[in-house]
């Protein structure tokens, strides 16, 4: 069914979900980090129920979950549509003022609540190309929220479209809400069995038409230094500063390469992401990336003999290097489902668009649901500019996404 006189719902869901503070907080030790995320969860709930699913529910994780059920007799497999709720640590999300630019005519665009807050087309290519979209910025002191509520809102319009049209054919549909994707623990708690999906689709790609079936492989490595603490006025040839064995271990990060600044395409990186603390004792916080898992491992016996070569010039202090697993690159199991890519990229030609398969650089929830029994890649949103003040989304990209959407839950009752 043509859906172009469809009176979509995606902007005025998006406009009210950005404006519930959901950031999530990377040190905290709690599921979900901050309570806040659960005040969205609980609100797509009612309006799920208000819509006409009847079993839409929140646990105590905050995880929403619900079911838009099947509109045919065909033997088709349950489908999950998944986005997360929170909003990234780099930037804050609280008070954030959506201001939508009708009709943007290609020409920078001043922030007002910031003027210093300037998103130039010339910085931004993608944007540069969406003359006459209507785009929606946040004010100049928030992040807008577009990663990754424009995909939530998304599947939320696209539930009430086929709700609406029963006449569609389908099979069952799981939705899924996440908290906790931004710090790296988004699907920690998801019930699999509840779940009861056998493909997925995370709603939280970039541009127009991208899909992405591969992301980075991804570990956590946490440096914790001891040095020795005395007092300055007696600490000539006896303390040991912590803090400086840190500082020089981030110093002697080689600049050229391996960094996220200096890194394109699918080359990896070793990128320190918090820093802390006293004379005593330090800690750093590492996140590594590579698109080959054993590409990885080489990145951490790198940053490892670093560690240790540092230590050499500072006797007495200690350091351990601890690794954790955070997320596999996704291709691994989605090359044995060909299916799950190529339905989606038959939904975004429906949709009028040309798919431009891509790579992540980063992760996604899907990343560890394909592991977990869920082969899951990445859908476009529209969401630009992410976890920063410059962050946009263009209203056209997000209809198209609610499109696609539709089309690709009919290829799926049609190749079952």
């Amino acid at each position: 069914m043509p859906m172009d006189k469809y009176a979509y719902t995606v902007t005025e869901r998006f406009l009210r979900y950005v404006q519930i503070d959901t950031q999530s907080d990377p040190l905290s030790r709690t599921f979900p980090s901050t309570a806040k995320q659960k005040n969205l969860s609980a609100l797509l709930v009612r309006e799920l129920q208000e819509i006409g699913i009847t079993d839409a529910m929140t646990d105590e994780y905050g995880y929403v979950y619900a079911t838009i059920p099947a509109t045919t007799s065909k033997d088709v497999p349950v489908i999950c549509l998944c986005a997360h709720m929170d909003t990234a640590p780099d930037c804050s999300g609280a008070n954030v003022k959506p201001i939508i630019h009708k009709s943007y005519d290609g020409s920078d665009i001043v922030l007002p609540d910031d003027t210093t807050q300037v998103i130039r087309a010339k910085d931004h290519p993608y944007l540069a190309g969406k003359t006459g979209d209507d785009i929606i910025t946040a004010s100049g002191k928030t992040l807008l929220g577009a990663d990754n509520k424009a995909g939530v809102a998304e599947i939320m319009d696209a539930a009430q479209y086929l709700l609406q049209h029963p006449e569609i054919r389908h099979g069952k549909i799981r939705i899924l809400f996440t908290p906790d994707e931004e710090v790296g623990r988004g699907v920690e708690h998801v019930n699999m069995e509840q779940l009861g999906a056998q493909f997925g689709y995370t709603l939280d790609g970039g541009e127009l038409g991208s899909l992405e079936d591969e992301t980075f492989s991804a570990d956590g490595v946490k440096i914790s230094i001891t040095g020795i603490s005395v007092h300055p006025g007696t600490a000539k040839d006896k303390m040991v500063s912590a803090i400086k064995v840190a500082a020089a271990i981030v110093d002697e990060l080689p600049k050229g390469i391996l960094s996220p600044e200096t890194t394109e395409d699918r080359q990896g990186f070793i990128h320190p992401v918090r820093i802390e603390g006293m004379v005593e004792k330090a800690e750093i916080d590492f996140i590594i990336r590579d698109f080959t898992t054993a590409e990885l491992e080489g990145h951490e016996f790198y940053l490892r003999k670093l560690m240790e070569t540092v230590l050499e010039r500072y006797p007495g202090a200690g350091a351990t290097f601890e690794v954790k697993e955070q997320y596999r690159n996704m291709k691994e199991v989605l090359d044995k489902y060909p299916q799950v890519v190529t339905n989606a990229e038959e939904a975004i030609r429906r949709a009028g668009i040309d798919p431009l398969r891509m790579s992540i650089r980063g992760g996604t929830d899907g990343a560890r649901l394909s592991f977990m029994g869920l082969p899951c890649p990445n859908i476009f949103t529209g969401e630009m500019a992410l976890h920063s003040k410059h962050e946009y989304v263009s209203v056209q990209d997000m209809q198209k996404a609610v499109d696609t959407i539709v089309h690709l839950v009919q290829v799926w009752e049609e190749r079952s």
